[in-house]
């Protein structure tokens, strides 16, 4: 596997009433070929944010993101430079993204006819796609509102999938599906990424798929990335007080989110975050220096990256117990 995408400090504004609000406060990633990032973290902690600035949507106010070997930058009137047709983006709402008065295959078709192909072919290599993702050929003739959510997510993968990407990020992509095709569009994506050497950064609420499909899990708390480490190393022994508290969730009644467990109070407001660690009024672990010192990521003996006091860097991870 190589690297192919790389984030050092970034941090994205926002406006809110007048006030700025630093949604992602100085997070450090990585992405590899051939592996699925799970990006996971309560609501309004800077997820979908982070992979909107990843594509160019955002512009960064501070650090850079790097792919494959060059700046992404902001896009301008829509429009990216050719090299980033590579890094494509899957969104929440399937239906939301595509264009309701224009046949399915002429919207998979215009990012192939700006590259250059005949609008003959690319129409063909549309319906190619379609067939990849599990619909019919003649999906090509048909409109948006003529397919369920979990077709209209298949066909939003198969235009990104026309750019031939390198890497896909993936921003709550099957979290307005029913279980079914929850399952089913999940499955998809991990074919894609194993077929095609692709890099995915995963975002997600839901728990239980990011440690289905994942190699890596990345945690973000309030803007910051709080763990980083494989699978394994996530769920089976948390290095971070959060992480710990975060993989005992309990799902809301409507799906829609997690409430951690042993977690006294909320999220704090974004606009006027903590001092020092932007976790310690909620964790029952904090010691006096967590409310005046912001802990950096530091890399552990077993690899893993965490930012917690509680941890030494290069030393084997501290079990963490919250009761």
């Amino acid at each position: 596997m190589k690297e192919i995408l790389n984030l050092k400090n970034v941090a994205v504004e926002y406006d809110r009433h007048g006030r700025k609000v630093r949604a992602v406060a100085g997070v450090d990633l990585t992405l590899n070929s051939g592996e699925i990032l799970g990006l996971v973290g309560e609501s309004g902690c800077g997820k979908s944010t982070l992979g909107k600035a990843i594509v160019g949507i955002l512009r960064p106010i501070t650090g850079e993101i790097v792919f494959d070997r060059q700046k992404v930058k902001k896009l301008t009137r829509g429009k990216r430079p050719e090299h980033f047709r590579n890094l494509q983006m899957v969104f929440q709402d399937p239906y939301g993204s595509l264009n309701p008065r224009r046949k399915i295959g002429v919207q998979i078709a215009d990012g192939l006819i700006v590259a250059g192909m005949s609008k003959k072919l690319a129409l063909v290599k549309a319906a190619d796609l379609l067939e990849k993702v599990g619909l019919p050929r003649n999906a090509v003739d048909r409109f948006a509102h003529q397919f369920s959510g979990g077709q209209r997510q298949r066909i939003s993968i198969a235009r990104a999938l026309a750019a031939a990407p390198t890497a896909i990020i993936a921003d709550e992509p099957i979290s307005a599906l029913d279980t079914s095709s929850q399952a089913q569009v999940a499955n998809l994506l991990v074919n894609l990424v194993d077929e095609f050497d692709m890099g995915m950064v995963f975002i997600s609420h839901d728990l239980s798929i990011v440690r289905r499909i994942s190699d890596r899990v990345a945690v973000m708390y309030l803007g910051k990335i709080v763990e980083v480490g494989t699978v394994d190393q996530i769920w089976n022994n948390p290095s971070h007080p959060y992480t710990r508290a975060l993989i005992s969730a309990i799902p809301h009644a409507d799906g829609t989110s997690f409430m951690p467990k042993d977690l006294p109070g909320d999220v704090p407001n974004p606009m006027s975050p903590p001092s020092g660690c932007r976790f310690h009024p909620r964790c029952p672990l904090a010691k006096a220096e967590c409310a005046s010192n912001e802990p950096e990521l530091r890399k552990l003996a077993d690899g893993r990256d965490v930012s917690c006091v509680l941890q030494t860097a290069g030393s084997q991870p501290v079990t963490i117990t919250l009761n």
